[in-house]
This record gives C-alpha cells, sequence and structure tokens, in this order.
C-alpha cells in the first residue's frame, strides 16, 4: 500500500498518511521568483511526503528554534488553495508523548503544542501542518522573550513586483543600527515577501518593554531616511515606504519558525542567512525550498549569534544618546 508509510524517529513511530498527496503546486514562472522558485522535479508540485522528509532532514537544525516554545500551527489539510485552519488549542487526538504548554490568555487559557523533537515534528507534518509559527518566549518564561523581531515587507501586496532590494537596504541599516548598540543580529528570509531581522536576548525584559525598545529602534531608522521607512500601523498611511514592523513582539504572538515551510506554490521556506549573504543579487525572500533549504542550514549560517542573549539596558542608553 502506498497510502500509508512509516518511519521510526528517536523512540517513537510515525506514520504519514496519503504520501502522494499534492500539497503544493508548483513553482511560479514569471518574473524575478521564477529564478529561485523551479519546483518538484517534472513541475507536479510538492508532495505531502516532499514536506515530510523536509522536515526529517532539516530536524536537527529546526528543533534548537523550537524546544520549549508554544506554537500556532498552519494547517492545510487539503494542500495549498484549500482550507486554511490557524491551531493554537492542541487536540485530544494528539499522541501522549507530543509535549503541551498551557498558558494564560484573556478570560482563561490555552494549550499550544510544543515541539521538542523529530517525531513530534513529523507528526505535524502527518497533519498537514505546513508552517510552524512560533512564540518569541518560553514555556519556563513565557511572559519574558528571549527573541525580538523586526518584520521587514515591502510596501507591495504583489510578490511579482521587484522590490526586495528595498527590504535588503532596510535590513542591513538596521543591522548597522543594532550593531552600533552592541546588539547581535541575524537576518532570516521568510519564504513570503520579506526579512525578518532577529536579536537574542537574555530574558530579563518582558513583552512590553521589548516592544517597546523595538519601537525606539524603528522609530530611529524611520526617523533618519523618513522618505524610505515608517512605522506607520494604517496601510494608507505608508505609501510606497517599507514598514518596519514590531508587533510581533508582544505577549501571545508568533512569527514564523526558522526553516518552515510557507504554504505558496514551490514550497518556499523562512531560511536563516549570514549578513554577507545579503550581498548576492539572487537573495530573495522565496530563495530557498523544500529542494535546497537543507544545504543552507547546514552552513549554519547564524552560528553563534543567537546564544549569548543580550540585556537592553545599555542599548537603551546608547539609542537615547544616539536621538539625542
Amino acid at each position: 500500500m502506498d497510502d500509508v508509510r512509516t518511519v521510526r524517529a528517536g523512540r517513537r513511530t510515525v506514520a504519514l498518511h496519503r504520501p502522494r498527496k499534492v500539497l503544493f503546486p508548483a513553482g511560479a514562472r514569471d518574473g524575478r521568483i521564477s529564478k529561485h522558485m523551479d519546483g518538484h522535479p517534472g513541475g507536479s508540485g510538492h508532495t505531502k511526503e516532499d514536506l515530510f522528509d523536509y522536515y526529517r532532514a532539516v530536524a536537527p537544525y529546526m528543533l534548537p528554534h523550537l524546544r520549549g516554545r508554544p506554537l500556532m500551527l498552519e494547517r492545510h489539510p487539503d494542500g495549498v488553495g484549500g482550507p486554511r485552519f490557524l491551531q493554537k488549542e492542541t487536540p485530544d487526538h494528539y499522541p501522549e508523548w507530543v509535549t503541551r504548554a498551557e498558558v494564560a490568555k484573556e478570560g482563561g487559557t490555552v494549550t499550544h503544542t510544543v515541539c521538542d523533537d523529530t517525531a513530534t515534528l513529523l507528526f505535524l507534518a502527518d497533519q498537514a501542518c505546513l508552517t510552524l509559527h512560533r512564540w518569541l518566549s518560553r514555556t519556563r518564561r513565557v511572559d519574558h522573550p528571549d527573541r525580538m523581531v523586526f518584520d521587514l515587507d515591502p510596501a507591495q501586496d504583489d510578490p511579482a513586483k521587484d522590490d526586495f532590494d528595498v527590504v535588503r537596504d532596510a535590513a542591513l541599516l538596521l543591522g548597522e543600527l543594532l550593531d552600533h548598540m552592541g546588539l547581535p543580529s541575524a537576518p532570516m528570509t521568510t519564504g513570503s515577501r520579506g526579512l525578518h531581522v532577529v536579536v537574542p536576548l537574555d530574558g530579563r525584559h518582558d513583552f512590553d518593554d521589548v516592544r517597546d525598545f523595538a519601537h525606539e529602534v524603528a522609530d530611529t531608522l524611520a526617523d533618519t531616511h523618513p522618505e524610505r521607512f515608517t512605522t506607520a500601523a494604517r496601510k494608507q498611511a505608508r505609501g510606497d515606504r517599507l514598514h518596519l514592523d514590531v508587533q510581533r513582539n508582544g505577549y501571545a504572538q508568533t512569527a514564523v519558525a526558522p526553516f518552515s515551510v510557507r504554504s505558496a506554490p514551490g514550497a518556499p521556506v523562512a531560511v536563516p542567512i549570514a549578513w554577507r549573504q545579503l550581498d548576492d543579487p539572487t537573495v530573495h525572500a522565496r530563495r530557498w525550498t523544500i529542494d535546497n533549504a537543507v544545504e543552507q542550514a547546514r552552513t549554519d549560517p547564524w552560528a553563534d549569534v543567537l546564544r549569548a542573549g543580550r540585556a537592553l539596558g545599555p542599548a537603551r542608553h546608547k539609542l537615547r544618546a544616539l536621538r539625542g
């Protein structure tokens, strides 16, 4: 039978149902995206088995970014183009060995799934969880994030438009500003339209403090380049300027996890990159797919950048001195 496949992952056996189900149509063939989204050999798209095998291969590189973090799961049981489910609450039928985390929400609690091992990652792939969106904090101190994220997307919603250079410039300027404040940072293609710039924190600040600081950083960059960047929340106020988005730094907000597959034709992947790779004109938000993201993962592009989280106090003093 080819409708069920089983694999061993550590002490667990995980079943893959309907492995031949096509989840992702073949990649686009027009504009800049076509250069980097070749799709599956034969142009037939990517199957559920392709997703499963990708997550199995990338697990050693992806799990360090997932362990101990509540997740929001983006599920597409019928593939891209079908119904989409954003799942926070862990269903009762999930195996008992899948880690859960009960966290507070307004008016009660929610029990999130936590992906601590390869077996869980593969089980989620079998559930057609294409994309894993993670909290910026861990369950042991859920109110205190150990990551700060700046989300940089082009002004236009049309992914076929070649405006990634604006995103690239914004990321480089932001990286320089963070470096001036003594904060290490690391860029990641989102697999969608732009870049994330990730800063490791030591976990001593709560979400409100981190988001306020991120706002100060974004405002500084926007004030320096008002014709190019904005922090305006309303789209109508942005015009053609790139939005420096820091809203993911709030409690219960999520950001796409490194090495997550996105729900788009060609199965693009959110991929960590080194700063020097932004000098490569072929690097784009959808540069990597499940066909080649593991190769990029093996280069360890973030190396030691995220291992030593920083406090924001010294950086805040430098920022305010810079702002006068």
